[in-house]
């Protein structure tokens, strides 16, 4: 995930949070424009090749290749495994901020 985009996401939630405290938001940084989807898809991508590369390593130790230790096989599948979750709990909070939403009455 870009660490842009996490930042620019930072500092619009800290002036929506000044706005509300009834403060003046302080002065927002210039930034480019970030695209969630594109953000999202990027992530999403980054996840699936972690998982294909800790398969693709799998197989390879299974068939006995030169070269391919455990301790790089069992690294990848926690790689892969950590970054699935916290892809799962990324949206898990996605969702439960859009319930919030949705149950806000205007």
């Amino acid at each position: 995930m870009s660490t842009q985009g996490i930042n620019q996401l930072l500092g619009e939630l800290r002036a929506m949070s000044a706005l509300a405290a009834g403060k003046q938001a302080p002065a927002a940084e210039e930034t480019p424009e970030v695209d969630f989807s594109n953000v999202l898809k990027s992530t999403l991508e980054q996840v699936n090749q972690v998982q294909q590369t800790s398969q693709e390593l799998q197989k390879r130790f299974e068939l006995g290749e030169e070269g391919v230790d455990i301790q790089d096989v069992m690294v990848t599948m926690q790689k892969a495994s950590l970054s699935f979750q916290t892809m799962v709990q990324a949206r898990n909070k996605l969702v439960s901020a859009y319930q919030e939403i949705m149950n806000t009455q205007v």
